[in-house]
């Protein structure tokens, strides 16, 4: 009689467990392996909710983007150690209270460094606390020449001032179009206020007409008492201080009333998603904005890049800002690995000292203020729905 084969502990086991009902437990997965080196973690802070949310979540995924990319490279070491480079992003509905509250708790995480925050007037209070806490901020958009007047050695922006955006802004308008008669409108905004204002001064140094100057907010989006007032001054160009999310409106309205002038703008509302804000009633050639930043023919290669590879990362279009809180990241993570540690005390000194670093969105320099120096400033107009680049200045 053949004698029954014996069954290894394994299938015994099984069996037994089938026998009672029960089934075999199965095998763990293995826990993710830990980070090599220390782990780093880089904050960003800007609006997620709200009317400009979209921009916000550019300057998240420009973060994302540099964190993943100095991560994926294996090559960064900070005092001979591998580094794991982490994001925390926190969303302060572009409103200065809620922004000062986003710059607590991130002092209180302890954050090696902070990109942010987009808006000047958030960004402005916001810088008060991180100095306080000896952290560096970097904005990729805050254009507002406050935020670097103060003497506050741990704040820097990769982006040019209002006042170099907004007398190049006024030059087109005099010596390009060629206006007789501009009218202006702000939001009543640190960035988009100040912007306008720059403007004003510029356009009445040329002996340009300001016909006008209304004011308005950053949540409105019925213009039409105030275009009205303007309508009646027959502008040959409408100026707006503020963002996208207010200027998309503000051109539809227009056309409903039947202005026929130029509406021109700051990099607030130099975005791919101005002519859907619009709904279809932007005229090719109608609106001129400025992008505060820009890349000349050599650099267009890597801006390209930039753009490409973010397309694929996150299957949509650069908004405006991410270039530059890209660049702002780098920058830091250059500083951090030039110092031998992320520990803010020991290298904002040398990113205090950045100079010459190789950007996508140029040469990044900073002065003792903390701006960049020599910073660029694109025009753009709008044919068929898409921005087209008309002159990069200086």
């Amino acid at each position: 009689m053949n004698r029954p084969a014996k069954l290894s502990l394994a299938v015994a086991l099984a069996l037994g467990l089938a026998a009672c009902g029960q089934k075999e437990e199965p095998k763990k997965a293995a826990a993710p392996a830990a980070p090599a080196g220390p782990v780093v973690t880089i904050a960003h802070a800007g609006p997620l909710t709200g009317g400009i949310a979209h921009l916000g979540k550019d300057d998240e995924n420009g973060v994302a983007l540099a964190v993943a990319k100095a991560n994926e490279s294996k090559m960064v070491t900070i005092d001979g150690k591998p580094v794991t480079f982490k994001m925390v992003s926190e969303d302060d509905q572009a409103d200065p209270k809620v922004g000062t509250t986003v710059a607590q708790k991130l002092v209180d995480a302890k954050v090696a460094a902070v990109v942010g925050h987009l808006n000047s007037g958030v960004s402005i209070p916001s810088s008060e606390i991180y100095s306080k806490a000896g952290i560096p901020m970097i904005s990729g958009s805050a254009t507002n020449p406050q935020l670097t007047e103060r003497g506050l050695k741990t704040v820097f922006r990769t982006v040019g001032r209002d006042d170099q955006q907004g007398p190049a802004i006024a030059s087109y308008i005099a010596h390009e179009l060629k206006a007789k008669k501009v009218a202006i409108a702000d939001d009543k905004t640190a960035y988009g206020e100040g912007l306008a204002n720059e403007v004003e001064k510029t356009l009445k140094g040329a002996k340009v007409s300001v016909v006008g100057r209304e004011r308005t907010t950053d949540k409105e989006t019925d213009f039409k008492a105030i275009l009205t007032k303007i309508k009646a001054k027959n502008p040959d160009v409408v100026f707006y201080g503020g963002m996208d999310a207010q200027a998309g409106p503000m051109i539809r309205q227009m056309k409903q009333l039947g202005i026929n002038a130029k509406l021109v703008g700051g990099d607030g509302i130099c975005s791919a998603e101005l002519a859907k804000l619009a709904g279809g009633a932007m005229a090719d050639n109608q609106v001129v904005c400025a992008e505060a930043g820009g890349v000349d023919a050599n650099g267009k290669p890597g801006m390209d890049k930039f753009y490409a590879d973010f397309k694929k990362k996150f299957g949509t279009d650069v908004q405006i800002y991410a270039p530059y809180v890209y660049d702002a990241v780098n920058v830091m993570v250059a500083a951090m690995v030039k110092a031998g540690s992320a520990d803010p005390k020991v290298y904002l000194p040398v990113l205090a000292k950045t100079e010459g670093y190789k950007g996508v969105t140029g040469t990044i320099s900073f002065d003792e203020k903390g701006d960049v120096k020599n910073g660029a400033l694109t025009l753009y107009t709008y044919k068929d729905g898409k921005k087209s680049q008309i002159a990069v200045v200086h």
